[in-house]
């Protein structure tokens, strides 16, 4: 679908856009799989959260019934660990910062249970 939303902001007419896409897809040679596929996999190297991905992914026309199988063995504490440790250099010093972290997680798309692990206790 994102191909086809591409061509239609191109200017070409809607209909031709979707059966194109269509031949290309009964041909093997579109496919929405292989797309999330990379796409996931490259929003994960970027240190983004599965609830931004999943958005970008609905803005893109792909559910969650085909993002499902590329985001369920994701480790989203890991990821968001490596979003923080490439973003700052320590540990937070106090609850500012540690609130500062929390803040660039959750932008970033990772839920509270996730940045309160990530992050660990909150400083004194």
């Amino acid at each position: 679908m994102e191909l086809a939303r591409k061509l239609e902001a191109k200017g070409h007419d809607s209909d031709v856009a979707k059966r194109v896409v269509g031949q290309l897809a009964c041909q093997g040679l579109q496919s929405d799989r292989r797309f999330t596929e990379a796409f996931v996999r490259s929003r994960i190297g970027r240190g983004q959260g599965e609830r931004k991905i999943r958005a970008d992914l609905h803005a893109r026309g792909i559910d969650d019934a085909t993002a499902d199988p590329f985001m369920a063995d994701v480790s989203w504490i890991e990821v968001a660990t490596g979003a923080i440790d490439k973003r700052f250099a320590e540990k937070p010093a106090d609850r500012n910062e540690w609130a500062r972290r929390a803040r660039f997680l959750a932008a970033r798309g990772f839920p509270s249970d996730v940045v309160a692990t990530a992050l660990g206790d909150v400083p004194r």
